[in-house]
Formats: C-alpha cells, structure tokens, sequence
C-alpha cells in the first residue's frame, strides 16, 4: 500500500502565495476545508476496514484451528464408535443367551425343585408310618 505523502494537517496549513489575478483565498480555503473533511473520513474508512480485515484473519486462523481439531477427532471417533459398538453386540448378546439358557435354567430349577418336594413328601409319609410302627 503507498505511503501517504500528505495528512490532513498538512493540508490545513498549506499556504498559497496569491498573485495578481490568482484565486480568491477565501474560496480556496473552502475547498481545502472539503478536501480535509474527506480526507479524514477516507483515514477513518481505511483504519476501520484494516480493524476488520484483521478480524477476518484472526477469525480464519481461528476456524481453520478448529477445523484440524475437528478432523483429528472425526479421525480418532471412528475407533471409538467402533468400540461401543462392540460393547452393545456383546451387551446384547449376554441379554440373548440370558433369555435363552435363563429359561432353560428355571425349567431346570423347577424340575430340581418338584423333586425334592416329592422327596420330602416320600420322607414325611415313610416317617408317620415309621412312627405309627411304634
């Protein structure tokens, strides 16, 4: 970007020598007076417009950092959805043989149980007539 050879200091100051049949100073002034005005705001615009290219650029650098971060974890979450994956086949495969060998068990255990019982009811009949003996 070129370096600025006037301010508006400098403009303000700038004196004129007046000749014979020159310009009228007072209408001069004028115009210089306009030309300062602008030039302020054209310095004010440039001084806002760097303010927010430099916020763009910070706000870029921003995005793209955590767009790498991003991507390391996309890379990296695979795994560890493929993980939990695992996890829930095994959790329901544990529920599966639950439900299948759980049933199968408690028809055992049933089995198991109507047995004894029967053995206890044997027991108790073998001893009244143990007892009747006496």
């Amino acid at each position: 970007m070129p370096e600025l050879i006037l301010s508006a200091k400098d403009i303000l100051q700038k004196d004129f020598k007046t000749k014979m049949r020159g310009y009228d100073p007072d209408e001069v002034d004028e115009y210089l007076d306009q030309i300062i005005k602008d030039y302020e705001a054209y310095n004010k615009e440039l001084n806002l417009l760097k303010e927010d290219n430099e916020r763009l650029q910070s706000k870029v650098e921003q995005l793209t950092r955590a767009k790498e971060t991003m991507g390391r974890t996309q890379k990296e979450t695979p795994k560890a959805q493929s993980s939990a994956t695992n996890f829930d086949i095994l959790k329901r495969l544990s529920n599966l043989e639950k439900e299948v060998f759980g049933k199968k068990l408690e028809e055992d255990t049933k089995d198991l149980k109507d047995v004894v019982e029967e053995n206890k009811t044997a027991t108790v009949v073998e001893d009244l007539e143990k007892t009747k003996q006496f």
